[in-house]
């Protein structure tokens, strides 16, 4: 049983680990979501900088 706990907590760890370096230090591509380009709307203004 004592293994199954120390299993747990290491996966639990990775996990964590995992979240903190995705969320500081590595920006991964597919988690910044997509960026606009060009205007905000219909008119062109370009206010959507």
């Amino acid at each position: 049983m004592e293994i199954l706990q120390e299993i747990l907590v290491f996966i639990t760890f990775l996990f964590a680990l995992g979240y903190i370096i995705t969320k500081f230090v590595w920006k991964p591509a597919f988690l910044s979501g997509k960026k606009k380009s060009g205007s905000c709307g219909v008119s062109d203004c370009g206010c959507g900088d």
